[in-house]
């Protein structure tokens, strides 16, 4: 039995803890919308402007970079200032940023639109997701984190449907602007909540002679924090080839469907719809599932990812390499549950294998690295292997970045139960 739980006094009602986790799930399943809305429209932005695989590949890249760009350093505000401040500023920019791409007329303006998008979101998952390593207890953690990344396949389903159904019959441009809408009302209910209070960056030092006593952590102390903490490293790698599968299947697997099965792109946005949705099992099985096994071994939060990845490059493999039709399609439901059952238990091994004051930048280290070695590349560089040798042969390469993904995220179980030892303990107080 793992006893790793650290003090805490940051209790709201019921009703409030639940009322900020409903407010938390909202804004992220209207980030993903606003986000992906973008691989549903582009066969029609692409059709109208004549633009290549690449360059459509580009409007989702660019949110991935905009986002690398500033989540660090919007990340420090969040731990050193306010996280519900920023969580309500930030989505009140990209929601804006999407309702610009509806007046947009040339190709540069829509990308600059989408780069507005990505400053936006740069600090909502680092943000939301401090807020929920305060708001429930270790034991409760990874369940938490599945139920609030369903808002994700869940976002990413309804702007791909939504999308492609609005462009349809009424036009791209009015697919961005009817979709910006909501976000702007959660982001101002959002300034209104309550949060814990910022969390001093003090460190005890156990090693003089006279006693333990605690120092303000300086900036080496914290890089330090970072470097010394291996599980943490092994982590943020293993994120990268899980999430450049996720975005690879979500910009190119409904024209994957389209150009090898024939299948209408109204009809293959669907099909991969449906798939994204599964994750509604994946995200809060694979959360359960963690915290289970976390309370009898604490390495299981990162041997839970480092098996359902390996399996999850399996069903893949099958599916694209040796399947068609039908057959192909029921052998990806598995990858649809699969594909996000991982993330519960590794974005908990973020928040707790580091000093409580550094959850959200320590999340935002791991979006940074993800994002621009993950996210970012997976559209452009299907997209070119598509231009080159065809899609058939781009999305057959998916596996082997699972299977890195997997082999890294058990390299850190090994350090995981040592680098929880070694995290302060730190109280959390509900602010005024």
């Amino acid at each position: 039995m793992n006893n790793v739980t650290a003090p805490r006094e940051y209790k709201l009602s019921k009703l409030s803890t639940y009322y900020i986790f409903t407010l938390l799930f909202l804004l992220y399943f209207f980030d993903y919308i606003d986000r992906t809305i973008v691989a549903s429209l582009a066969p029609f932005i692409q059709k109208e402007w004549g633009l290549t695989d690449f360059q459509a590949g580009l409007l989702m890249s660019v949110v991935y970079w905009s986002i690398v760009a500033f989540v660090i350093p919007v990340s420090v505000i969040v731990d050193r200032w306010s996280r519900k401040k920023t969580v309500g500023l930030m989505a009140l920019i990209w929601s804006l940023a999407t309702a610009a791409c509806a007046f947009t007329k040339t190709f540069p303006q829509l990308l600059a639109a989408r780069s507005g998008i990505g400053i936006g979101e740069a600090g909502y998952a680092p943000a939301g997701t401090a807020m929920l390593s305060g708001l429930f207890p270790p034991e409760k953690r990874s369940r938490m984190m599945g139920l609030w990344n369903i808002s994700i396949p869940l976002g990413i389903a309804v702007g791909m449907g939504l999308g492609g159904f609005i462009a349809t019959h009424w036009g791209w441009r009015h697919a961005f602007g009817l979709v910006a809408i909501p976000g702007v009302i959660v982001a101002i209910l959002f300034f209104f909540v309550k949060d814990y209070k910022t969390v001093e960056l003090v460190k005890t030092d156990e090693s003089r002679k006279t006693g333990p006593s605690q120092f303000k952590m300086s900036k080496m102390d914290i890089v330090r924090e970072f470097l010394r903490t291996p599980s943490l490293i092994f982590t943020n790698i293993g994120f990268i080839g899980c999430i450049f599968v996720n975005n690879a299947i979500i910009m190119w697997l409904p024209p994957y469907f389209h150009r090898t099965a024939g299948i209408p792109l109204s009809e293959a946005g669907m099909k991969v719809s449906l798939l994204m949705i599964l994750a509604l099992v994946g995200l809060p099985l694979g959360g359960w599932l963690a915290d289970v096994w976390f309370k009898k071994r604490a390495r299981a939060r990162l041997l839970f990812p480092a098996i359902t990845s390996a399996l999850n490059a399996v069903v893949i493999f099958v599916a694209i390499s040796l399947l068609t039709g039908q057959a192909q399609y029921f052998t990806l439901l598995g990858m649809g549950i699969l594909a996000s059952a991982f993330a519960p238990a590794a974005i908990t091994a973020t928040q707790e294998a580091i000093h409580p004051g550094l959850r959200a930048i320590s999340y935002s280290v791991c979006v940074v690295v993800q994002n621009l070695l993950g996210a970012s590349l997976a559209p452009i560089v299907i997209g070119k292997l598509s231009d080159l040798y065809g899609i058939q042969a781009a999305m057959s390469i998916l596996p082997v970045f699972l299977v890195v993904s997997a082999l890294m995220f058990f390299a850190g179980s090994f350090f995981y139960e040592k680098d929880l030892s070694k995290v302060e303990k730190v109280t959390l107080e509900c602010e005024d």
